[in-house]
């Protein structure tokens, strides 16, 4: 038995890219798996504005980061982050494209659209290849254009026949692609990145949220119940899935990380169509059939060539 495990050991020392691999690929599961289950958690909080919503998880994600920067003594690399005007300028753009992800993924389930987020997250991938392919000269093998093809075709056929999602899940798609293709290139550990980004949107936040004190709802914050709490836990909630998701996108090649990301739209699927009560006709079942044959193809390559 210990001599199994001296084997396994010496084999991940001899093959550092597998192990890092795989450290990406749990974390992007771990990630994908939390964005997916969000809508419950978010749920509660519909009486909210989608800008006040989004502004009260960027007041509390921040300190959530300041406190994993100090507790991991990484206050001279957010410092060097924030004086290198390379790294400072990619940050600003990635928190431009996350702020408005997050507020299309609150609008689409305030909405009652949470089957048009879960478009929005199918449509991602692709995008994710094509900048892998034509900007990052990532090749794909035939297995994986073949997968690419039933995905596009799925998608396809859910854009035919709900136009209306449309706007919601290309801008969720759009938004997400950047972010993750900024962040490739953005070297710096991914609490720092997270740090800075939400640095960058925190005095708009901040606005945003003394604004709506000012009006006659009043703060949200102020309300009773569960949504102060659920407020202030949206810092971890937003904080834990991004740092995932960044150590992901820095181990992992766009093509693998676009396809993992199936995880999160399906579990949303499951919710609008099951828990939320939202309409599935046939166009999105047979959407959806078609991406999952694309799922199982690609994963069946990936585990073929390892």
């Amino acid at each position: 038995m210990s001599e199994r495990i001296d084997s396994a050991t010496a084999s991940n020392l001899n093959n550092p890219g597998t192990s890092k691999a795989a450290s990406g690929l749990g974390a992007a599961v771990l990630a994908y798996v939390i964005w997916g289950f969000f809508p419950i958690y978010f749920h509660p909080l519909l009486g909210v504005p989608a800008i006040e919503l989004v502004s009260w998880r960027v007041v509390f994600t921040l300190p959530v980061c300041l406190a994993v920067v100090w507790l991991s003594g990484q206050g001279p690399a957010l410092r060097a982050a924030l004086t290198t005007p390379a790294v400072l300028g990619r940050l600003v753009l990635s928190a431009a494209a996350i702020g408005c992800n997050w507020l299309m993924y609150l609008v689409a389930i305030e909405t009652h659209q949470v089957l048009a987020a879960s478009l929005g997250y199918y449509i991602n991938p692709l995008l994710n290849v094509l900048i892998g392919v034509v900007f990052l000269n990532e090749r794909l093998n035939r297995l994986q254009w073949a997968a690419v093809a039933l995905a596009a075709g799925g998608i396809a056929v859910l854009m035919a026949g709900a136009l209306s999602m449309l706007g919601v899940a290309m801008a969720m798609a759009g938004s997400f692609a950047l972010y993750g293709l900024v962040r490739k290139f953005v070297v710096v550990p991914s609490v720092i990145g997270l740090t800075v980004e939400t640095a960058v949107l925190f005095v708009p936040a901040l606005l945003a949220v003394l604004h709506a004190a000012s009006g006659p709802a009043g703060s949200a914050l102020s309300q009773g119940g569960v949504v102060p709490w659920l407020l202030a836990g949206s810092g971890v909630v937003t904080a834990v899935p991004l740092l995932l998701f960044a150590v992901a996108a820095r181990k992992l090649d766009l093509s693998t990380l676009g396809f993992a990301q199936f995880i999160a739209p399906t579990i949303l699927f499951v919710l609008g169509a099951l828990l939320y009560g939202e309409p599935l006709d046939p166009a999105r079942v047979t959407c959806f059939m078609l991406i999952w044959a694309a799922i199982a193809l690609f994963s069946y390559d990936l585990l073929r060539r390892r």
